[in-house]
């Protein structure tokens, strides 16, 4: 996988001959394998983590909780962003990583699918919304609670392969 100048399109896709936003036509494009992560970063005091970590948030399983969210996310990302298209999602997982001592929650998602368009928009979708879902769950235990970052980290299948540099 590569980053290069090539990653950058030479027109805008989504927008038409008048300037006017539009659905992309994948229709000729043939299905293929198609695969994208993301990540979301969640800062919150280590005294919240620990909580978290422990199972005794008031409201519950905020790992288990925040995880479904994620995966149901990604499955109606079509319905969340505008231009973005209806997707047979072969795969999603959402994984949370907890550091307790630092208070840093490490989401990450995995989306795949055989389609004519990529899944990149459902990886992140999962991860930001997994995230609103662990803010929502503790923001009784603590209202300085941050989403520090949401990235795409790979994509494969389609034209091009992309990896973020480390």
């Amino acid at each position: 996988m590569s980053t290069s100048a090539r990653d950058a399109p030479d027109r805008l896709t989504h927008i038409d001959g008048d300037g006017a936003a539009r659905m992309v036509d994948v229709g000729a494009k043939a299905p293929t394998a198609r695969r994208a992560r993301a990540e979301a970063i969640v800062r919150m005091e280590p005294a919240t983590a620990a909580v978290v970590a422990a199972g005794d948030a008031p409201k519950g399983d905020v790992i288990g909780t925040a995880r479904l969210a994620g995966i149901q996310a990604a499955k109606r990302t079509d319905e969340l962003i505008p231009l973005a298209h209806s997707l047979p999602l072969s795969h999603v997982d959402v994984s949370i990583e907890l550091d307790s001592e630092t208070g840093i929650a490490r989401i990450e998602s995995v989306a795949s699918t055989v389609a004519q368009t990529g899944v990149e928009m459902e990886a992140m979708t999962a991860c930001a919304v997994a995230a609103l879902t662990l803010y929502d769950m503790i923001k009784g235990l603590q209202r300085g609670v941050s989403v520090e970052s949401l990235q795409l980290l790979e994509k494969t299948g389609g034209k091009h392969d992309w990896r973020r540099p480390e």
